[in-house]
């Protein structure tokens, strides 16, 4: 007998959601360890590595010291690695499945290198769904503050995640029905070779200044490609942002004898983490996933990746906004997409607006976001 006929995951409970909304608006004591204190050179190379994005700025001292920044910066997105909240450590409903489905970030300074982070943090809000995916499910929101060595705040996060129950997603979701009856995908060597031009074409701004006044509404940015998902690709991404629960031998032990519910049996009897849907074929197909798949805040990473390549070294990203709508499971493509949707002046600064799509290979909807970028002028 299988484990998906043996077991029953725990379900959304009225008294655990009375318990959660209980905590809204309390600072978080009790935070997990983030995975990066500081902003150290090889910390930031892994970060842009586990997204595949290989801009100097990030990773060469030589190049970042002819920048304006006068040394390497990190990736707006690197701040993922310095909370556990922000990317999906969720407090609540012990056994019950958390999706991360989305982020509203704000910067306000850059993190340079050897910056250290503090964060500070708090539930923000509960919101019940009925989805496709699991039927009932509550968006779990939580705002994350992110503050430097000198106490100034360089970011600040909404993030949120979806709860939902294993067993109603897997026996009764229909969002990943016809994903399902579709099979194994193989790809053939000139798909390949024509998706991987876009990898050859890749074009990184860097230090050619664009400016404001050269900017036009209904421009188009370069598409972005990422893929095609492989397991390998996750587990690289894990490397630089740290994962939720991968913890070894004594570590893990621990972890899952202070939170059993955070420990689920594998096909040997012994008790892992539920984060190995993204490694795991065999579990992710036990929470209704479509077989293992990407990581939420990799996915928003791959976003403000197209960003940042667009707005060179110049350029400074104020915000960005993504709302993830299906997995990306192993095999998929993603082909990322932008606009020029407005510019404005705010504050003195000059700023454009992008709206963002990502599509998989079947043109499935994975992701939209929206950025705003201050960009330099001529004046």
């Amino acid at each position: 007998m299988s484990n998906q006929t043996e077991r029953a995951f725990p379900k959304i409970t009225e008294s655990g959601l009375d318990d959660l909304r209980q905590r809204i608006g309390m600072k978080i004591d009790n935070m997990a360890e983030p995975w990066c204190h500081e902003a150290t050179r090889d910390n930031i190379r892994h970060y842009a590595h586990g997204i595949g994005d290989d801009n100097p700025l990030w990773c060469d001292p030589a190049y970042a010291a002819q920048s304006h920044h006068g040394g390497i910066v990190a990736l707006p997105s690197f701040l993922f690695s310095t909370s556990r909240i922000v990317s999906g450590y969720v407090g609540g409903l012990p056994g019950v499945h958390a999706m991360w489905s989305g982020a509203d970030w704000t910067w306000h300074k850059p993190v340079y290198r050897n910056d250290e982070i503090r964060t500070e943090a708090f539930l923000k809000d509960l919101v019940e769904h009925q989805t496709r995916f699991a039927g009932r499910a509550v968006q779990q929101i939580y705002h994350v503050d992110f503050f430097n060595q000198q106490g100034d705040k360089v970011a600040e996060a909404d993030s949120w995640c979806f709860r939902t129950e294993r067993d109603q997603a897997r026996e009764h979701g229909t969002k990943y029905k016809e994903v399902r009856e579709r099979g194994l995908r193989r790809y053939t060597d000139e798909e390949l070779s024509e998706a991987y031009k876009l990898y050859r074409d890749e074009e990184i701004r860097g230090n050619v200044p664009r400016y404001w006044e050269d900017v036009n509404e209904g421009d188009e940015l370069q598409t972005m490609f990422k893929g095609p998902m492989t397991v390998t690709g996750f587990v690289a991404y894990a490397q630089g942002w740290g994962g939720l629960y991968i913890r070894a031998n004594k570590l893990a032990w621990k972890l899952i004898d202070a939170h059993p519910g955070v420990g689920i049996k594998n096909r040997f009897g012994i008790p892992d983490v539920p984060e190995r849907v993204h490694w795991e074929e065999e579990f992710a197909l036990e929470v209704g996933a479509p077989g293992a798949y990407d990581y939420g805040p990799e996915r928003t990473s791959w976003l403000t990746h197209q960003l940042t390549n667009w707005m060179g070294d110049t350029g400074f990203l104020h915000k960005a906004s993504c709302q993830v709508r299906r997995h990306n499971p192993e095999g998929d493509m993603l082909f990322i997409t932008g606009k020029v949707k407005r510019k404005f002046i705010e504050d003195g600064k000059h700023m454009v607006e992008i709206a963002q799509e990502a599509r998989n290979q079947t043109d499935e909807l994975s992701a939209i976001g929206t950025g705003i970028v201050v960009l330099p002028t001529k004046g």
